[in-house]
């Protein structure tokens, strides 16, 4: 069976925006895969191409050399398999959670009460049932997000990308929403391509977990299986001898290449 999502030899050079400037390689040499129904999350230092590489599975860019395979199919354009949950939620704020939740489904020409019906039954599956006629406004992070996790999950595609979804929320409501993600992907087993800087989250959550290296040129420099048993709750799970044993295995991977990426920073606002 092929993979839900195939990278081979991806590479991805960005043109200079103005003279004087070099072009810049974001990643290159990366070959990878996503098996159906496997949580692979991705780690590694700030500016390694991490969302360069979400991007290319979503069809958002085009890759400068290589190939992203979509169950076994060249990705031409948008990736119509997947679905795709940003860094900041892309809720409409003249919508309402409902409104924001079925629009999915009404642009792809499915009835207004049907989407409506499903959207209710999405809003219940996320703990949100009684708060569909609220705003954007009128919701705290943890509920935009997860109004913003059923707007993705409605839509019921066959991969997940998500980039770094729930970075920008407090520890305990990062961790309610962490157990609500597995939980829903438990349930249909999607394939889920996971961006985060958080090795924490990324163990607690994963299947796998790839390291890239700091960029220029970006690429994976570590694999690991995390074979901590399911169902996991990710706040007990963290104080498990195996899950210490792998976060210890990664970081060191991970570190010099975190270090590397602080280096460069540094640099450049020299």
């Amino acid at each position: 069976m092929a993979p839900a999502l195939e990278f081979e030899g991806i590479g991805c050079t960005f043109s200079p925006r103005r003279a004087g400037q070099s072009a810049y390689t974001a990643v290159a040499g990366v070959d990878a895969t996503i098996a159906e129904g496997e949580f692979v999350s991705v780690v590694g230092p700030t500016g390694c191409g991490k969302s360069t590489l979400l991007n290319m599975a979503a069809g958002l860019l085009v890759p400068s050399t290589g190939s992203v395979r979509v169950f076994g199919q060249p990705l031409v354009g948008i990736n119509a398999r997947a679905g795709y949950m940003f860094q900041s939620d892309a809720l409409m704020p003249w919508r309402s959670a409902l409104d924001n939740v079925a629009a999915g489904l009404e642009f792809r020409g499915t009835d207004r009460l049907e989407a409506r019906r499903q959207a209710e039954e999405w809003l219940r599956r996320v703990g949100l049932g009684g708060f569909g006629a609220r705003y954007p406004h009128e919701m705290s992070g943890g509920m935009r997000k997860r109004t913003a996790l059923a707007q993705t999950l409605i839509l019921d595609p066959d991969i997940v990308l998500m980039d770094e979804p729930f970075s920008a929320l407090d520890i305990q409501t990062r961790q309610l929403m962490e157990n609500e993600l597995l939980a829903l992907w438990s349930a249909r087993r999607k394939a889920v391509l996971f961006i985060t800087h958080d090795l924490d989250e990324a163990i607690a959550l994963s299947d796998r977990v790839l390291v890239l290296s700091a960029g220029p040129a970006s690429r994976p420099i570590g694999e690991f299986v995390i074979d901590l048993p399911r169902p996991r709750d990710v706040a007990e799970i963290r104080g498990e001898p195996r899950f210490i044993d792998l976060h210890k295995r990664i970081w060191t991977v991970l570190r010099d290449q975190v270090l590397e990426g602080y280096r460069q920073q540094l640099h450049a606002g020299a």
